[in-house]
């Protein structure tokens, strides 16, 4: 009940903190919003300040010049009331001698007008007649010196181009003389062919009866000696063994391991994903501790529980795969019985995943329908929904490649043989993409994790579950990261290895020839290895690739020598340190000891006999505190798990105090004991990792070099192929290219003719070109 009511208030509280927030969002943006428009307004206050000063202004300065206008008037209108009266008295007088005055000058004005008028025409045309005279003769100054330049640049040019072509006729009459020499030359040779290829036609036809006869004698003694050709028919070739290619074999059986090693860790990520979610199942979104979870999750958290008897089988079907490829087999998909058994546990391991997917899905749904859920964790549980589709996808379409490539060791006719490289291209695909759905995984549980851990109800459990089931996902990706490039480095192995099988054919027919072989195979190495006479004076194999890897190894093992003595130096120095270090805290460990025993002894003798007993234990703890914090030191540098005295001497504090010397020599003894072993321990182990890093330096400098010969090997047989086909060849294409070299030195001298022609008209033309624009330019 108290956990109901608690659970009640919390979510009371989340709900009242999320309309809290709301409305702090929206009162936010109310903010926002009114801030903004006080700033509007307060620049619509200036905007209008600003004109009502300009207006103003304009007032004050039309009142101004009122003011003046006003002024005026008044000093016009005295003007005129004084001036009136004088008008009146001299009318009279002026009236007969304005009128002949008036005439005269009404007169002169008007000559005087028109003389003013005639002037300024005058100026003006010649003021214009001086300008466009100036213009035109810039103009022509101009065009004077533009043409005097373009003369000297086509002059430059032409003289240039007179040189070059020059240059050119001299240049080619000299190669004319030369490709008359060479021609000469080379009828010389052609002739000296023509004879060469009537001597190569006589050891031709010589070559030809010989090897005509020499297949006639084959052919008898075949007739006469071979009952018949198994290599005709494809079934009876299947049966035949093929050449032992070892390298081959070591090489599937190496890449075999590295794919074993990946699919182990895969399959450890996969069991600790499986776990870590039912354990995140009982714990979120309701806890098994507190409460009942839904019976979706109790079925879905049951389904989980079994997935190691899906998850294990894995392993084991690679592991017998592993096994199945050895250096006396012949490894092709039509041998590899054991993939089948792979294939099938893959098969179930989808089954798990697809029964599984449907509680996945809605425990998801479940999680987005708390009320604890936020939207940002509702939209990761879709994208997680979504990935775990993909996810089951991938693997169906993984198990169907890996299905379609254990069919020809169990059905002859599932699978056609030129489908094999499509097919393994398609896994490497299927793989890479199980590497992008698992890192999306790993993105979007990381983001859901995080946001989980923002919940005000999260819980450590919760969150450590989280960081187990990430650390999971991330060790997932890896594993599939690395194991999607190893089969995309090696995809093109496989294919060619497909090859490998009898000789002249097209490889083994079905399963059972397949077994056959192998049956024959392992009889015709015993048969061998019965004839086998070992011989005293020759070096045995055995013994000259030991005497070989010891050659190999040489530096290697005095550098892996070397290191390990300055290893061992640097680990005796430091553990002289340490033996320094705890001989001083033994010491200080005894110091205490004898002041606890002296001050334990005066309490003795001080108190009563009824608190002898008390005493005695207060003893005995204190001992065993001291031991247990010398044994928890000890555990911190080397945390063995042993069964040691120490358990032994501090359990009897019940009766009565033992001696502390002999406890003393108890523990020290064994501490030394423990240190011995220790180190001897230390040593081995440190000797062994030293000898095997030797042994895989020289292993991988022998494959270096073995990689290198055969690369030597492969060069030098295709250059012998190419010697042998470009010698086939010269017999019947030299006298046709001496042909068609003639044909085309003709052609080309004839060609060059014309274009010596050409050019000297085109230098005639340019020099007549010239000589007319200097013409011209002088005349200009």
């Amino acid at each position: 009940m108290a956990s109901a009511e608690l659970q009640g208030k919390y979510q009371k509280l989340a709900q009242e903190y999320s309309k809290l927030r709301a409305q702090n969002q929206v009162l936010k943006k109310g903010v926002v919003d009114e801030q903004a428009n006080s700033a509007a307004l307060k620049e619509q206050l200036k905007m209008k300040d600003q004109s009502l000063r300009k207006l103003q202004q304009e007032m004050d300065s039309l009142t101004f010049r009122n003011l003046q206008l006003a002024k005026r008037v008044e000093l016009l209108q005295d003007e005129l009331a004084l001036s009136e009266p004088r008008g009146k008295k001299n009318k009279k007088s002026g009236e007969s001698s304005s009128q002949l005055s008036q005439e005269q000058k009404s007169v002169f004005d008007e000559d005087l007008q028109k003389k003013i008028e005639e002037n300024e025409r005058l100026h003006i045309q010649f003021f214009e007649a001086d300008e466009q005279h100036k213009h035109v003769e810039a103009e022509l100054r101009s065009r004077l010196a533009t043409l005097e330049t373009e003369a000297a640049q086509h002059q430059a040019v032409v003289d240039g181009l007179t040189r070059k072509y020059m240059e050119t006729i001299e240049k080619l009459q000299n190669d004319k003389a030369k490709l008359e020499v060479k021609s000469q030359t080379l009828e010389k040779e052609a002739k000296e062919c023509r004879l060469r290829t009537e001597e190569c036609q006589l050891q031709l036809k010589n070559l030809h009866e010989d090897l005509s006869g020499r297949l006639e004698e084959s052919l008898s003694i075949i007739n006469e000696k071979v009952p018949f050709n198994d290599t005709k028919y494809s079934q009876y070739n299947a049966l035949n063994v093929p050449l032992h290619n070892r390298r081959h074999q070591l090489k599937m059986r190496d890449i075999a391991g590295q794919a074993l090693a990946f699919v182990q860790d895969l399959v450890t990520a996969l069991l600790n994903f499986h776990t870590y979610t039912e354990q995140r199942i009982q714990i979120f979104p309701v806890d098994s501790a507190i409460d009942t979870i839904s019976p979706l999750n109790q079925k879905f958290s049951q389904y989980l529980h079994e997935n190691a008897s899906y998850v294990r089988p894995l392993e084991e079907g690679m592991l017998h795969v592993f096994e199945s490829i050895t250096e006396d087999t012949v490894t092709v998909l039509e041998t590899t019985v054991k993939l089948k058994t792979f294939s099938e546990h893959l098969n179930s391991y989808i089954c798990f995943l697809r029964k599984i997917l449907p509680y996945q899905l809605k425990s998801l749904e479940e999680e987005c329908e708390s009320p604890l859920c936020t939207s940002a964790l509702r939209a990761r549980n879709l994208e997680l929904s979504q990935d775990m589709k993909k996810m089951t996808a991938v693997f169906e379409k993984l198990q169907t490649y890996v299905g379609l490539l254990a069919l020809p060791s169990t059905e002859p006719d599932g699978l056609l043989r030129t489908n094999y490289s499509s097919v393994l291209t398609n896994v490497g695909a299927a793989l890479h993409g199980f590497h992008d759905v698992m890192k999306d995984i790993s993105k979007h549980y990381s983001q859901k994790a995080t946001i989980e851990h923002e919940l005000p109800t999260a819980t450590q459990k919760l969150i450590t579950t989280n960081d187990c089931i990430l650390s999971s996902v991330m060790a997932l990706t890896n594993g599939a990261g690395k194991i999607a490039s190893f089969f995309s480095n090696n995809v093109d192995y496989f294919s060619a290895s497909l090859s490998y099988g009898p000789k002249a054919a097209s490889g083994f027919i079905s399963p059972l020839s397949a077994e056959c072989m192998l049956q024959y195979k392992k009889k015709a190495a015993a048969y061998m290895k019965a004839l086998r006479k070992p011989l005293s004076e020759s070096v045995p194999y055995e013994e000259a690739l030991a005497n070989r890897r010891i050659l190999l190894s040489s530096t290697e093992s005095r550098e892996g020598l070397a290191q390990q003595v300055q290893q061992s130096l640097e680990k005796i120095s430091k553990l002289e340190q340490e033996k320094e270090h705890w001989m001083l805290e033994a010491q200080l460990a005894k110091i205490k000891l004898e002041k606890e025993n002296q001050r334990i002894a005066d309490k003795l003798k001080s108190t009563s006999s009824g608190q002898v007993a008390g005493l005695a234990l207060e003893n005995a703890s204190v001992v065993k505190a001291t031991g247990q914090e010398e044994a928890s030191a000890k555990a911190v540098q080397e945390p063995v798990h042993s069964a040691s005295l120490i358990g032994i001497l501090t359990r009897t504090s019940d009766g009565e105090v033992p001696d502390v010397e002999f406890r003393e020599d108890l523990i020290k003894n064994h501490y030394m004991a423990r240190i011995v072993e220790l180190t001897s321990q230390l040593q081995l182990a440190d000797s062994k990792s030293v000898h095997f890093y030797a042994e895989c330096r020289a292993l991988s400098k022998r494959l270096a070099l073995a990689e290198k010969s055969k690369e030597t090997l492969a060069e030098e047989m295709k250059v012998a192929s190419q010697n042998i086909s470009r010698l086939q060849d010269e017999l019947t294409t030299t006298k046709r290219s001496y042909e068609d070299q003639l044909s085309m030195m003709s052609d080309h001298l004839c060609s060059m003719n014309e274009t010596l022609s050409k050019q000297r008209e085109e230098i005639d033309t340019l020099k007549m070109s010239s000589k007319g624009n200097s013409k011209k330019n002088k005349s200009r």
